[in-house]
């Protein structure tokens, strides 16, 4: 597999190893094609996902001069790769074939996002609660434990797409009794149960019928003490399994994600300079090269020339009373006048 020498790199992989997002800065995405135009909008949506992972926003792309960002997220990733998977219709049987996009994204960058939001990402490697989920279908309560995973599969995909994971017990027969508990609300017991299982967090739901459909209470344990509690009901078992994933997402944010003032946006100051006191094509290059490195400067424009001296359109990513201060500081072009609102320069 070639990876690409420019731009975005697609990630290497070896023959039989199979992609798959992994991390809080990794996300996976459904796309219809390998297009560039369809890449671009799952770096967008891997984008978002990673955001909410990191902030607990449920709709981050939605913050002032977020969704900007968003949709230029290509300017986010590291690398990137593409799995073909292969399933069966629900309704038909026939066999199915997706493609999905898998994006990893620069979590310096990304930090630097969130902060904008008004975050502080939580911590990796994050938590990993041990789900207890007592499930009556009509005929009994009983623990969905290791050997029944598939039961409560959406939830642990819902946890891993909000950035943590969830784990079951082994099943032994002294998890199989505790059902009762789970049943009654004895968080206690199901908390002492728990106690070999690391971190001291658990997930307790209790999932049932109700009339055509099915309702659940999730409560959500902190080393012994209730850190969430809610109830969700609806026509598919799956979707009311999965949201528990939420519950226990809620009860991490609130105990870990801290909330910072949001970073201030800079705006990008478009203005003309002008500069004199070049004297020769040397140090007109002198003065691009200058300007073309400086970490202020963005698009440079030439708008005129007169002996000694040229007008520049430029960008200045943080305003021009800044620039005229690293300027200052630097020593290469001086600022003439005393008003930060100047636009004249001196080369030197």
């Amino acid at each position: 597999m070639l990876v690409l020498a420019m731009g975005t790199a697609q990630a290497q992989r070896v023959e039989g190893s199979r992609a798959a997002a992994q991390g809080a800065y990794e996300a996976e995405v459904s796309v219809r094609s390998q297009s560039a135009s369809e890449r671009n909008t799952g770096f967008s949506r891997g984008l978002i996902q990673v955001l909410t992972k990191l902030t607990g926003e449920r709709a981050p792309q939605q913050r002032p001069d977020v969704g900007a960002e968003v949709r230029n997220a290509k300017d986010y990733v590291a690398s990137y790769d593409y799995r073909q998977d292969e399933g069966i219709s629900p309704t038909t049987g026939a066999p199915t074939y997706g493609t999905t996009l898998i994006v990893r994204f620069k979590p310096a960058k990304v930090d630097e996002l969130a902060r904008q939001i008004g975050v502080v990402a939580w911590p990796d490697p994050r938590p990993k609660p041990v789900l207890w989920l007592a499930l009556d279908d009509g005929s009994g309560p009983r623990l969905v434990a290791l050997p029944q995973a598939s039961v409560a599969r959406t939830a642990l995909d819902r946890a891993k797409a909000l950035g943590f994971g969830l784990g079951l017990p082994k099943g032994s027969a002294a998890e199989q009794a505790i059902v009762g508990a789970i049943w009654r609300g004895d968080t206690g017991a199901v908390a002492r149960l728990s106690k070999v299982y690391v971190p001291p967090m658990q997930l307790i739901g209790k999932v049932q019928r109700a009339g055509s459909g099915w309702k659940a209470d999730w409560i959500f344990l902190d080393n012994g003490r209730v850190a969430g509690r809610d109830a969700n009901a609806g026509s598919d078992a799956r979707q009311v399994i999965a949201s528990g994933a939420d519950v226990a997402n809620d009860a991490l944010i609130r105990k870990y994600v801290r909330r910072v003032p949001p970073k201030p946006v800079v705006r990008v100051q478009s203005v003309s300079l002008t500069f004199s006191g070049i004297d020769n094509a040397r140090e007109y290059l002198e003065l691009i090269g200058y300007l073309e490195r400086h970490p202020q400067v963005g698009r440079i424009v030439p708008v005129s020339a007169t002996p000694g001296a040229v007008t520049f359109a430029v960008d200045l990513k943080d305003g021009l009373a800044d620039f005229r201060s690293a300027a200052a500081r630097e020593g290469v072009i001086f600022a003439i006048g005393e008003d930060d609102d100047g636009t004249q320069f001196d080369v030197h």
